[in-house]
């Protein structure tokens, strides 16, 4: 079985609607890290304080049959065409141990598609 992280960068705002579709695309389940970045565009600054929207990272681990699903789904609800909307990639999973119970899972899926 050939396993897929999708890590996706999006505003906290966007996250439950990210992984609502992912989820209705067939992933498992998400893990979601707070995180904060930088882009080519200088965040704004109020009284000498830099305002800095809060970012999420939103991993998936997937088969490798449901990445263009996924990933297709994300970009549309996450609305990528607009600038400073979020990026998201597809990373290979050498090995994973701890999934057993989801493996059957996603032989099902892969079968489906």
């Amino acid at each position: 079985m050939n396993l897929k992280l999708i890590v996706v960068m999006v505003k906290t705002t966007e996250t439950d609607r990210i992984v609502d579709v992912a989820k209705a695309s067939g992933v498992t389940g998400a893990t979601i890290i707070p995180a904060r970045g930088t882009g080519i565009h200088e965040a704004k600054t109020f009284f000498g304080l830099t305002l800095e929207a809060q970012t999420d990272v939103v991993l998936f681990l997937l088969e490798e049959g449901l990445v263009d699903s996924v990933l297709n789904a994300i970009y549309e609800a996450g609305r990528f065409r607009e600038p400073g909307t979020g990026i998201a990639f597809v990373v290979d999973v050498e090995r994973a141990v701890g999934l057993r119970h989801q493996i059957e899972y996603f032989k099902e899926e892969a079968e489906k598609h």
